[in-house]
């Protein structure tokens, strides 16, 4: 199963966001990575190095790679409605990032990994696809076994959920994907109608 595996931080400071969560070292080193990071001067990208830097900012929020997230684009497109929005909807459907949304993993890593792992079930029944696009009216649910993994317990320790398109159920262990979210309740950085001008050429 393809995912990143590189260094984090120095991803988080190309972008200068914490783009793989809370990280103390982009804090202390808030600039571009390299010998020439610290240089006031700031390298003027084109409007192609703009766009191709959206979707890269995009692909390692999300953890997701070109081909799979060319077919999402694909579909967005494919979709009734603005291309843009329908990708960010996408990606937030997601069963790995339902699952961090949900505050069952601290990050999009552990809640991939708590997937693989075998530990969620989607609508009853175990899935460790990561990938599996969750729609409207499914459940995400810890498995019975589970429900003591530490990182379980300490990642929903005193959660409160600010998304508006999922429900949680903290005696059942249990959530449900309400709705697709809207683009302005999505808290990601990202201008997703770079990526569909990129695409566009």
């Amino acid at each position: 199963m393809a995912r990143y595996t590189g260094p984090r931080t120095k991803i988080a400071r190309k972008f200068k966001e914490p783009i793989f969560g809370p990280d103390k070292y982009l804090d202390r080193k808030n600039y571009r990575p390299g010998q020439h990071g610290i240089s006031k001067r700031t390298p003027k990208l084109s409007e192609y190095g703009l766009q191709l830097q959206e979707k890269q900012k995009a692909k390692y929020t999300y953890g997701v790679l070109e081909r799979q997230f060319k077919k999402l684009f694909q579909r967005a497109a494919a979709k009734s409605g603005i291309t843009g929005q329908n990708l960010m909807k996408f990606l937030e459907s997601r069963l790995d990032n339902v699952v961090y949304r949900l505050g069952i993993a601290p990050t999009r890593a552990a809640a991939r990994q708590l997937v693989s792992h075998r530990h969620i079930n989607l609508n009853g029944k175990i899935n460790n696809v990561p990938s599996t696009l969750v729609v409207p009216g499914d459940t995400i649910s810890v498995r019975e076994r589970s429900k003591s993994l530490e990182v379980i317990a300490q990642s929903l320790n005193g959660r409160a959920n600010p998304y508006s398109w999922l429900e949680w159920d903290a005696h059942l262990f249990t959530g449900k994907f309400m709705n697709y979210p809207e683009r302005a309740d999505i808290p990601e950085n990202i201008n997703e109608q770079s990526i569909v001008e990129l695409y566009s050429k």
